[in-house]
């Protein structure tokens, strides 16, 4: 049997880069996937990829969103993956509306959704996983906005929700995640590999030159169905070219 054959997964934030990497892992898996976004042609075009795979367009920051999604499906798994793309630009000239992006998005939305889950929306057994970044854990880039900060929040997330299930008995189990490295070829890693070059005077063939032990989406998306379907400790990990491990 498939490690999750008979389970049903949501990804929100899955048309795309990150996010539709880890629908592939989970439908690979043998889940029943629901991917969410906003954008309706990207979910056709992989629905199309992808017979079987069901979607939704849905804004995952509305207040409503995360009833919406449990209504369509209720899932065994929930990976919260929506994110903005981050600032890039030093922050004397950044605007708050840029600088917070990444608060109003990707924190936001892990907000929603897991405050609905330890409201009830979620049966026990669950899992959440909360899809984070390395740059929670090294500050990332000074170009970067609250990028850095958007994503310690989401591991603090995991870890004070994880608190809150276990004094109310509600079994369910919460994770962050983080990609150790800056992913070229999605959306998030291409504008970040190009800002950061651009800040630091080099090429961004020299920059990503200078990196090492990179994971790939389709390894993020590996980790995703370990942590959903193993019994690991903790509730922050991160995964690299490596593989995956608790974070420091």
């Amino acid at each position: 049997m498939k490690p999750l054959q008979n389970q049903n997964v949501i990804v929100v934030g899955g048309s795309r880069g990150v996010g539709r990497a880890i629908v592939e892992a989970a439908l690979s898996a043998g889940a029943t996937v629901l991917a969410v976004a906003r954008g309706a042609a990207d979910l056709k075009q992989l629905a199309w990829e992808r017979p079987g795979l069901k979607t939704l367009s849905m804004d995952a920051t509305a207040e409503a969103a995360p009833q919406a999604v449990f209504d369509a499906l209720a899932p065994d798994v929930l990976v919260v993956c929506a994110g903005a793309l981050a600032a890039a630009a030093p922050i004397q000239e950044q605007s708050w509306e840029a600088f917070s992006a990444n608060w109003e998005m990707d924190v936001k939305a892990s907000f929603l959704f897991c405050r609905e889950a330890l409201k009830g929306g979620l049966k026990p057994g669950a899992r959440v996983l909360l899809i984070a970044s390395g740059a929670a854990i090294t500050g990332g880039p000074p170009n970067s906005g609250g990028y850095a900060g958007a994503k310690r929040m989401q591991i603090f997330l995991a870890g004070h929700c994880q608190k809150e299930s276990d004094k109310l008995g509600l079994g369910l189990r919460f994770i962050a995640l983080s990609p150790a490295r800056i992913m070229p070829g999605t959306g998030v890693g291409d504008r970040g590999i190009d800002s950061i070059a651009a800040y630091m005077g080099i090429r961004p063939a020299d920059f990503l030159a200078s990196l090492s032990d990179m994971q790939t989406p389709d390894d993020v998306g590996r980790a995703v169905v370990d942590l959903a379907t193993g019994k690991p400790q903790g509730s922050s990990f991160t995964v690299s070219g490596s593989g995956l491990a608790a974070a420091a």
